[in-house]
């Protein structure tokens, strides 16, 4: 049996990873890179396509499922396994990243698509095989189960069991306290555990400290300037309309308006009222009586007309907008209206990349450039890393231990974290690009 890591290997996107055994080959995730690794996504598949037997996704994030539609354009005829929440994200997610890549393509002769929107639209048709948690299925002799990982709606771990030993990936464990999802689950007993180190070198502040810095921001701020949130499509903007609700509820925030100004989290959110089977018990209290997510004051936008309208505010708004690391999107021409004026703030609620647009401004960038203009960085700079959607040091190792696994391999994080990880860790080994293990 053998294992080969081809992503997320001493970085923290790009997830990929091959297992092989039973005459079966089985993709656990089949992800983008972003940030300083992006070009990776143009090296051809160290593997035949068509000999893949089955895909398992853990969850929706981009990281995750960002080259699926070219797996299956170049052969991919096997079974794509996920929870049904995972699917039906996946499509809003992979419907986008098509349209991106389309778009940039009109604009930059030099620029590649990966996939076309009918690559993706192929590639959704094959999303046939949902599970639920803790159902056990069958890939020929081998068998795998999906837990709940805590992270995003639908997000799992899988445990798969082959030759006789059980191989744990863990995909991205959740923090633990937060709303919407639920915690993680235990795992089980392992011999292998595929661990993410995104953040094994830090603990998070508290949910509540986040919180509070959160409500503090938009205080401080919002009658002279505007608030900008850069904020993932995906369970970070469903969190932060979640508290901003309570906000309003306890009247604990002054008047101010709030735009969720993203097509792609707009959808997000609807599809997140259509799962409240992956709701924690606290927000699905909430749900039986109203939307967790909407209050009197949120508007959502879709149109490029109602975007641009936002432009004009000048004080009084907390606009909500991706990409969540700055990368693209109606996010750069917020930043562009609002970076350069001391009255306004950036509040920065997810993880940043390296090389992306979001990691040089929170590590001080003086001046950056957007949209091909130079923005200086005069707004106050918020970094709130207690709202992650990760589990910190303290989290990974306490998992970790339960599964009182035989070798531990970290991956998903950048080498440094994943050193101070291994440190906390027993039998620990970090793995390099394209590397094939025996298990």
């Amino acid at each position: 049996m053998h294992l080969n890591f081809l992503g997320a290997t001493k970085t923290v996107t790009g997830s990929c990873f091959l297992l092989e055994a039973e005459n079966k080959r089985i993709l656990i995730d089949c992800g983008m890179y972003q940030g300083l690794v992006e070009h990776l996504n143009l090296v051809p598949f160290p593997f035949k396509p068509e000999k893949i037997d089955a895909l398992l996704i853990t969850h929706a994030h981009l990281d995750h499922v960002g080259k699926v539609p070219k797996l299956v354009k170049e052969g991919f005829k096997g079974e794509i396994i996920a929870t049904r929440a995972t699917f039906d994200l996946a499509k809003i997610m992979l419907r986008d990243s098509a349209k991106i890549q389309e778009e940039e393509v009109k604009k930059n002769e030099r620029a590649v698509a990966l996939y076309t929107i009918e690559d993706v639209e192929n590639t959704i048709e094959k999303f046939s095989t949902s599970v639920k948690y803790g159902e056990e299925i069958s890939i020929g002799k081998i068998k795998a189960k999906f837990n709940d990982a805590g992270h995003i709606l639908g997000s799992a771990f899988i445990e798969i069991e082959a030759e006789g030993k059980r191989i744990t990936f863990s995909g991205d464990l959740g923090n633990k306290g937060k709303p919407i999802v639920r915690d993680p689950e235990k795992p089980n007993k392992a011999d292998f555990l595929i661990l993410e180190s995104t953040y094994g070198d830090r603990n998070h502040k508290s949910i509540k400290e986040s919180v509070e810095e959160l409500r503090e921001a938009i205080v401080n701020t919002i009658e002279r300037g505007n608030v900008i949130i850069p904020s993932f499509a995906l369970e970070r903007t469903q969190d932060i309309l979640y508290f901003l609700r309570e906000f309003f509820e306890k009247d604990l925030l002054p008047e101010c308006r709030v735009f969720v100004d993203s097509p792609l989290a707009t959808s997000a959110t609807e599809i997140f009222l259509a799962h409240p089977e992956c709701f924690d018990s606290e927000t699905l209290k909430v749900f039986m009586k109203k939307d967790p997510f909407d209050f009197p004051t949120l508007k959502f936008t879709r149109s490029v007309i109602e975007s641009k309208q936002i432009n004009h505010i000048k004080s009084g708004a907390v606009i909500i907008a991706g990409a969540g690391m700055c990368t693209g999107g109606r996010i750069l021409h917020h930043l562009k209206h609002n970076l350069a004026r001391e009255e306004c703030s950036i509040v920065f609620v997810g993880f940043q990349a390296e090389g992306t647009l979001g990691r040089k401004i929170i590590e001080g960038a003086k001046a950056v450039e957007i949209l091909g203009e130079k923005v200086k960085v005069r707004a106050k700079i918020y970094t709130i890393n207690g709202f992650s959607a990760h589990a910190d040091q303290s989290q990974l190792v306490e998992w970790a231990k339960l599964a009182k696994a035989k070798r531990i391999f970290l991956v998903h994080g950048e080498e440094r974290q994943a050193k101070l990880l291994s440190m906390r860790l027993k039998n620990c080994y970090i793995p390099s690009m394209m590397e094939s293990v025996e298990l």
